[in-house]
């Protein structure tokens, strides 16, 4: 008997049925050892020692059971998930199993027959630098973590506060951050005229774009700040009393048809899903939390319908290919292009081990399927079906159209956008969400018929008044892209992160929007004030790079841990000794009156009495 071990039960009962009755395929569902629980001092790693971790059995009755059946096995197949946390698992099940049977290390990107089979043909060992790079983020998370989450919550700081981290930490940042661009927004006002003109039967809509030889005023054209004009603005800022008069003059005037500038555009297909994009559209097109989007994900993949879920490779297989173009070649041959379409990614810190998420098998179409699938994998399906096709089809064509229209006297210019679509191309099939569209896109804005000189009668103009809005809050589409952007975690633990700092009453997301609580904002701001080396951006980027270093056998591992522990243990050493009037006043001058506002459209409002001391300093008392 040959024993194959795997992550879950799903998964095992899917390659049971590959395998037939020669294996034995058991789940060890996840890690089976673990740095122990703080107790004391210890944090089951020995800094004084190379960094010498001791881990403990965290699942003591799955690995008897394991080590059982490896004694009545001729071969033992570790079968773990292809990256960093599954080559892990697997070095962890071989230290804490012990077998006496020879050991083997095998790999698959999906569940199926013959993926299954090429894995058992080209066994490997462990890779030990992927083993040292996750054991690198272990140890480095547990020291942080474990070390400054005690620092400031004994000191009464923020009461009811239960946890800082490495990645999770500058994620709260950055949703702080954004809340305080809101807040010290300044708005500017503005008018602008939508004009309305027949031509022939149909309407033309246009906006004022120029009076004079200056352009006129819009929202990219004012200061955040101060709510005024930027400085270097060289525009036109029409006050109510100047609309009126213009609408006045139009009302009065024929237009004339001065230009017209045509363009063909094309707009190209998005490349295969990779983790963090399959998050995005699965939040700005099915409205999914990233926590829910990898569930069934790992659904999926786990039944052998989709590839491994954890990739940041848009690349697909030469088979995935040739499927691709002849299912696209159904629509016609016009939407195939000439060769496949090959795609890189763009991430410097891209773990490219596999494929694209993508169908295992693209001729199982989502209706073949869906009777075997619940409601929510059918539409996770769906969208990556639609989505590996479609970047294997041509390019959407679209005729751009700008129209310039002007007044009897030519100092009153106006604009009309349109576009007219000439092909549909991979739009046939994929329709995208907002979240993949490009700014300004006028595309469903059809023009009618024009030439230069052409007189247009108006039909209506109005006058209308716009505020500059403040930059939105962070969803979870746009949240995982400014992660992702700037290197802060890897695309796999996004989910997981986001639900800690909502399952820790940091943020709360309100009609798809994260608004951070007070104690999230306190937390950030005592981290910025005595820890902001280890809450900026660029030290878990920086992290994360040399993590795949290790990977890649560049740089040890043992090393990256030193040249952090040698800052990280100073800093905690010159906090250690703070007092709670310290970290109190260092909160306040930090925070100051504008903490607790008391409108929404950002004046600042008295602060709250600390409940400490009964004076006007912030209420930091949260439990």
């Amino acid at each position: 008997m040959k024993l194959v071990v795997v992550e879950s039960k799903a998964k095992a009962v899917k390659i049971q049925g590959f395998l037939g009755g020669a294996y034995q395929v058991e789940p060890c569902m996840g890690h089976v050892r673990d740095l122990p629980s703080v107790s004391g001092s210890s944090m089951g790693i020995d800094v004084e020692n190379g960094f010498k971790p001791t881990y403990t059995v965290s699942k003591s009755d799955i690995v008897t059971k394991l080590r059982g059946l490896s004694k009545k096995a001729d071969m033992l197949y570790l079968a773990t998930d292809p990256d960093r946390e599954g080559e892990a698992i697997a070095w962890h099940l071989c230290e804490a199993i012990k077998p006496d049977v020879p050991v083997t290390r095998i790999v698959f990107g999906e569940i199926t027959k013959t993926a299954i089979e090429e894995a058992l043909a080209s066994p490997r060992t462990i890779d030990y630098n992927l083993v040292q790079a996750q054991e690198a983020r272990r140890l480095t998370d547990r020291l942080i973590g474990y070390i400054l989450s005690p620092l400031f919550f004994k000191r009464g700081a923020v009461s009811g506060a239960k946890s800082v981290g490495r990645v999770q930490s500058p994620a709260l940042l950055l949703m702080v951050e954004r809340e305080y661009e809101r807040r010290y927004f300044r708005s500017g006002g503005y008018w602008e005229l939508p004009v309305t003109f027949k031509s022939g039967a149909t309407t033309l809509e246009a906006e004022l774009i120029k009076v004079g030889d200056k352009r006129i005023a819009s929202s990219k054209d004012f200061d955040s700040d101060t709510g005024n004009l930027k400085k270097d603005a060289s525009v036109v800022l029409i006050g109510e009393e100047q609309a009126k008069r213009l609408v006045k003059t139009l009302s009065e005037s024929l237009c004339t048809v001065r230009q017209i500038a045509s363009r063909e555009e094309q707009r190209k297909p998005a490349e295969p899903f990779r983790t963090v994009t399959l998050q995005q559209a699965a939040a700005s097109q099915l409205g999914w939390t990233t926590d829910r989007t990898m569930k069934v994900a790992q659904r999926l993949y786990e039944n052998g319908h989709i590839t491994y879920t954890r990739t940041d490779s848009v690349s697909l297989s030469d088979e995935a290919l040739g499927a691709a173009r002849k299912i696209a070649a159904q629509f016609g041959a016009e939407y195939v292009p000439d060769k496949p379409v090959i795609y890189q990614t763009s991430d410097a810190l891209a773990q490219e081990a596999h494929e694209a998420v993508r169908p295992t098998d693209l001729f199982r179409r989502p209706a073949d399927i869906k009777p075997y699938l619940d409601e929510e994998q059918f539409k996770l399906y769906e969208l990556i079906w639609k989505r590996t096709l479609a970047s294997q089809m041509e390019s959407a064509i679209f005729d751009q159209v700008a129209a310039d229209l002007a007044s009897a006297d030519k100092k009153t210019v106006l604009r009309a956008n349109g576009s007219v679509l000439k092909f549909d191309g991979f739009l046939k099939l994929y329709q995208e969400g907002q979240d993949d569209k490009p700014e300004d896109d006028s595309s469903d804005r059809r023009l009618p018929e024009m030439i230069e000189g052409e007189e247009s009668n108006l039909k209506s103009v109005e006058t209308e008044q716009h505020f500059t809005q403040p930059p939105p809050r962070y969803g979870e589409a746009s949240l995982v892209k400014k992660m992702e952007e700037l290197g802060i975690g890897r695309p796999s633990t996004y989910a997981s992160i986001i639900k800690v700092l909502q399952d820790r009453n940091y943020v709360t997301l309100e009609r798809r929007q994260f608004i951070p609580e007070d104690r999230g904002r306190l937390v950030t701001t005592f981290l910025t004030c005595f820890f902001e080396r280890y809450i900026e951006y660029g030290f878990t980027a920086s992290l994360e790079e040399q993590l795949d270093d290790i990977s890649d056998g560049r740089l040890d591992w043992k090393k990256v841990l030193r040249d952090f522990w040698q800052a990280f243990s100073k800093s905690t050493e010159e906090t250690a000794s703070l007092k709670f009037s310290e970290v109190l006043d260092a909160l306040d001058e930090d925070l100051g009156p504008h903490f607790f506002p008391a409108g929404e459209d950002g004046d600042a409002g008295a602060a709250r009495l600390c409940p400490v001391c009964k004076e006007g300093r912030l209420s930091l008392k949260l439990g």
